[in-house]
């Protein structure tokens, strides 16, 4: 069975023309892909992921205290990597006198677990 195939000549586009359209879109808006890769990046550190690991699985308040052995980091690191975790709204903290205490925030992880899971 033959086939024919109709060749059209090669034609260069202009700069900034697309050479096909897209078979596929984001379904994540702008907005909420921003919101998922904060997220994202803030447990993208091996000692962040693990820290709220120990915090997820403990249900409770943490003293720093208790963290920092844990890890093979100075107290001040696992502070910041705290920092972190607190300023993407992962976790949050309480003072009591001289220690703060973290703790996992009630559906922090919901948002980047949804998505996930779609």
């Amino acid at each position: 069975m033959a086939v024919d195939i109709e060749l059209t000549p090669k034609v260069k586009r202009a700069k900034g023309e697309r050479c096909c359209e897209p078979v596929v879109y984001p379904d994540v808006e702008r907005e909420h892909a921003m919101e998922i890769a904060l997220l994202a990046k803030a447990l993208g550190d091996p000692i962040r992921l693990q820290l709220v690991d120990v915090l997820r699985r403990h249900a409770g308040k943490v003293c720093v205290c208790e963290l920092v052995p844990l890890f093979d980091v100075s107290q001040p690191t696992v502070s910041h990597h705290l920092k972190i975790l607190r300023d993407a709204g992962i976790v949050g903290s309480e003072r009591q006198g001289l220690w703060a205490y973290y703790y996992v925030l009630p559906g922090a992880l919901d948002q980047l677990s949804a998505w996930l899971g779609t």
